[in-house]
């Protein structure tokens, strides 16, 4: 993991809750942050948003001392940290970042006057980013002077908790732009992944039809949602937890996936179930994951029974922490 710099000035332009996770990051790590909002307010708008803002944070920090995730539990030392900046003096907080997180709403009107802002008043070095879930990369672009200094990091929700953040660079990004995000990140404890502006990213196009087939499942009467959300916490997300999905598909093998989603298309949708043709192409090719050396990923120089035990390791421990593993049932009658 590569260290940030600690004259690395951060500001989130956009003082709502992704603005306000990505502060909350910023300053768990040790950083000075801005949290800007660039909206023209009234003085009891902006005393009710400042106050908003400040109780939030307030609140996900007390979460996290409950729970002895923070260092002595003094909440106001990391608090002091986020300076709320009203929409007066943005200009000159978006000139003293090193880094500006976008973060207003997804709307291309709010992008404009967002990105229209920061490039307006940033430093000429000054790396920048939006959070959007919705918009390309190369779209937004257009909005930034300079967009070999621009790319897309897409924060999941609750931006302070949750590890992942999916990069997607412009046309226009600089390579060691790029890599100075990515040290940025990950210097604050996250993993982030590299993926191409493309709709829905990686996990809100993975999610969307999960959640939806889900959803589906309750509609046609096949399981109560009570089961359905049981079957997936304490069976799917599991499994998920330990093998992502492509390293799974290799452990049981493409071909099993092959006939099983030629089953499912027959029987529900041929649009929904259908396997894509590189699971086929691979079966076909001897790429059938762990059994071929060879699927997704290349396993021919690896040790593969030691990798089994490490990612079954992995799970029974898993089980452990969710109180899910069975206790061994020892009888007198076994023991000689």
């Amino acid at each position: 993991m590569t260290a940030a710099p600690s004259t690395t000035r951060v500001a989130a332009v956009g003082a709502g809750r992704m603005g306000q996770g990505i502060a909350l990051a910023f300053a768990y790590c040790g950083h000075s942050v801005s949290l800007v909002d660039l909206k023209p307010r009234s003085v009891e708008e902006l005393s009710r948003l400042g106050q908003s803002a400040q109780s939030n944070l307030r609140r996900d920090l007390e979460f996290l001392a409950s729970v002895d995730a923070l260092a002595g539990g003094d909440v106001d030392v990391f608090l002091q940290r986020i300076r709320f900046v009203s929409e007066e003096h943005a200009a000159e907080a978006i000139a003293q970042a090193d880094v500006l997180f976008e973060s207003v709403p997804e709307t291309m009107e709010a992008k404009r006057v967002g990105l229209g802002a920061i490039s307006a008043f940033a430093h000429r070095e000054a790396l920048i980013a939006s959070t959007t879930s919705t918009f390309d990369a190369n779209v937004l672009a257009g909005l930034v002077t300079y967009p070999e200094r621009f790319a897309n990091a897409h924060w999941l929700n609750p931006a302070h908790l949750m590890p992942l953040v999916e990069v997607s660079p412009c046309a226009a990004t600089d390579r060691l732009q790029r890599e100075r995000l990515l040290d940025l990140l990950e210097s604050i404890g996250k993993v982030p992944v590299v993926c191409k502006s493309s709709p829905g990213y990686i996990v809100p196009r993975i999610q969307a039809l999960a959640m939806n087939e889900a959803a589906r499942m309750v509609e046609e009467g096949v399981a109560s949602a009570q089961d359905i959300d049981t079957a997936v916490r304490v069976g799917f997300g599991l499994r998920f937890a330990v093998l992502g999905l492509l390293e799974f598909i290799d452990w049981g093998g493409g071909d099993i996936l092959y006939y099983a989603s030629r089953n499912l298309a027959a029987n529900l949708d041929p649009a929904r179930f259908s396997a894509p043709s590189i699971v086929e192409r691979n079966m076909h090719e001897g790429r059938r994951g762990l059994c071929d050396g060879e699927g997704f990923f290349d396993y021919r120089e690896r040790d593969v029974e030691r990798y089994r035990r490490e990612r079954l390791a992995a799970f029974v421990a898993l089980l452990r922490h969710r109180n899910l593993m069975p206790t061994p049932c020892v009888r007198q009658t076994d023991i000689t």
